[in-house]
């Protein structure tokens, strides 16, 4: 007969419960600390994280981490949410001048941005006495032997020249598409295009409102935005056959209502067509040359103009009224040919002396960029 101490047994049965839990306890504790040390994203928490957050251990590491993500997540959202979104904000800040789009913006946008064309228009048809700039005079003469020898791009294939040996209407319809193609592209360019129209017919509001856009797009390339100006061509070939009979606005008003036709533009063709004289047209030439010669400024300070319509503003102040037509070309091929806009002629030019900016622009930014990066060196 076998005597069971049952103390014994109760002692032995109590240990072991104990150990049992020991080694439980041990178990989850090593699962929250290997859990805690691996990247995740989750925010739930082990039961035991907060006796190992008080202690300073895994509880921060999570928390860390989780931060740092939320970061990168903020950084990349617009993207990966909304990419549209992004590549078109995008377009909007660092896009490339766009071609002068007045059109329509009487009956679409913003009322403030409706108003702000309604004021362009309205400064452009009257001139405003101010001072000249010292030498003035003698500088545009100056300009104007420079350019004696007419051989600038501008002197064979401007806009002027478009459709020359058309009939009266067909030449100005002619004129009004050689200043639509004009915009951020060069005078060979645009002279070229305009050859091809002609050779295929479609120097007529008839003949493009029945071409195919795609025929268009063919034909103008490489014209600067030339998908775009094939639309405005159809659109533009449309509105003279329906509103005036097949020929072109005489009125500045109704030449800006035309879609692509800005203030520039707009100038020009009634310069060129009409032959009626309210502004001066003003491209980046002018625009550019006004400024270094210190013609122009901006309204009640000396700082330069910040785009060709306030440069035309500026000009019409002072600049009597039988030079607002000349002085376009004579700019203009001065531009194209000694005064450029990076790495100007200055040695070549002869008003050199009555310039303020002569000498100074005579390196491309590229140049200068690298020079500066030189005397940063150690």
């Amino acid at each position: 007969m076998i005597m069971v101490n049952r103390g014994a047994a109760s002692s032995t049965v109590h240990n072991a419960a104990s150990l049992y839990r020991i080694r439980t306890m041990n178990r989850q504790i090593h699962g929250a600390v290997s859990s805690s040390s691996k990247p995740t994203s989750s925010k739930t928490q082990h039961p035991l994280s907060d006796s190992n957050s008080a202690n300073g251990a895994s509880g921060s590491v999570t928390r860390v981490y989780t931060r740092k993500k939320r970061l990168k997540q903020e950084a990349l959202e617009p993207l990966e949410i909304n990419p549209g979104k992004g590549v078109n904000t995008h377009k909007q800040l660092c896009g490339l001048p766009d071609i002068e789009e007045f059109a329509y913006k009487r009956n679409i946008g913003s009322p403030s941005s409706r108003r702000s064309t309604e004021t362009s228009i309205t400064v452009t048809s009257f001139k405003t006495e101010g001072n000249p700039p010292e030498n003035w005079v003698e500088v545009l003469e100056g300009i104007r032997q420079m350019r004696s020898s007419e051989d600038a791009p501008v002197d064979s294939m401007g806009c002027d020249k478009a459709g020359s040996f058309l009939p009266p209407t067909e030449r100005r319809f002619a004129v009004l598409l050689g200043a639509l193609l004009s915009s951020q592209t060069k005078d060979q360019v645009n002279n070229a295009a305009i050859h091809r129209l002609h050779q295929n017919g479609l120097l007529t509001p008839e003949a493009v409102d029945k071409a195919d856009e795609s025929t268009i797009r063919e034909l103008i390339y490489p014209v600067g935005f030339y998908t775009r100006k094939a639309t405005y061509m159809k659109k533009i070939a449309r509105i003279c056959l329906v509103k005036y009979n097949g020929d072109i606005p005489s009125s500045l008003d109704d030449l800006l209502s035309l879609p692509g036709i800005g203030p520039k533009m707009a100038h020009l063709i009634l310069h060129i067509a009409w032959n009626d004289v309210q502004g001066i047209c003003v491209d980046t030439h002018v625009h550019r040359i006004c400024n270094r010669l210190g013609w122009v400024s901006r309204p009640g300070t000396k700082q330069k103009t910040t785009s060709p319509e306030e440069t035309r503003v500026a000009l019409q102040q002072w600049l009597p009224k039988e030079e607002w037509v000349a002085i376009n070309p004579l700019l203009v091929g001065f531009g194209q040919t000694i005064c450029t806009p990076l790495r100007p002629r200055c040695e070549a030019c002869s008003v050199t002396k009555l310039c303020p900016a002569a000498f100074k622009d005579t390196s491309s930014p590229s140049s200068k960029l690298k020079k500066s990066n030189r005397s940063k060196e150690p």
